[in-house]
């Protein structure tokens, strides 16, 4: 089964690339199936040729499986990679953990809301981070991402936590900014160092999504504060 241009283009971009060859290469490789690219029918039995899409003002090309493989990068997972979406699946764990302290326990609407937006973001993250390391192991020890689980930048402390779940109403809204602006910048930390010693383009296309989406958040984070 192949996917088609547009059913690639409907996919998030850290999602395609999750998919495998075929869905991370459709929005510069064309899979097609029966034709070629002037139009004429591929002989039976053959392997489904790949458009690659020319330069402006050049035609396309027509590639076999194997010439579309090796011309793509090779972005095979490293240590760095690894370890990132190992620690990112724990980071992620203890901040869904914190907004769902929230509903129950904050004062001000503003922060149920920045909760629930950061809940429903990061969430989802956690499914395809675990689905990515399930796809790419690494070897059995493996690690080489710096980090003590224990003390990954931005993680809140046990009693920290315990505080978290303490306190009440204004008081629990003013902590919950504190230490969520902690753990964002946190993550931004750790994805600065993926994208310089990574490899793996499905890693770094996340690492920026959370550069992106949690910056955004501690600007109205330190806002509401």
């Amino acid at each position: 089964m192949f996917l088609t241009m547009d059913m690639a283009k409907g996919l998030p971009g850290r999602i395609r690339r999750l998919l495998g060859p075929a869905a991370a290469a459709a929005g510069v490789l064309l899979t097609v199936t029966g034709c070629t690219a002037d139009g004429g029918a591929a002989p039976a039995g053959d392997a489904a040729p790949v458009i690659a899409p020319g330069r402006p003002g050049e035609k396309a090309r027509t590639l076999s499986p194997e010439e579309a493989a090796r011309s793509r990068p090779d972005d095979t997972p490293n240590a760095a990679d690894r370890a990132y979406m190992r620690h990112m699946v724990e980071h992620h764990e203890q901040a869904v953990r914190m907004t769902a302290l929230a509903p129950d326990r904050a004062a001000g609407d503003a922060v149920k809301r920045l909760a629930e937006r950061i809940s429903a973001a990061q969430a989802p993250e956690i499914a395809v981070m675990r689905a990515w390391l399930a796809r790419h192991p690494g070897p059995a020890g493996a690690d080489g991402g710096g980090h003590d689980h224990g003390a990954m930048p931005g993680m809140a402390t046990e009693q920290q936590l315990k505080d978290l779940e303490a306190a009440r109403g204004a008081d629990f809204d003013r902590l919950f900014l504190t230490l969520m602006t902690s753990h964002h910048e946190g993550a931004l930390t750790m994805a600065g160092e993926v994208l310089k010693a990574g490899n793996n383009a499905a890693v770094e296309e996340l690492a920026n999504e959370v550069v992106a989406t949690q910056s955004a958040e501690i600007h109205r984070m330190r806002a509401m504060g």
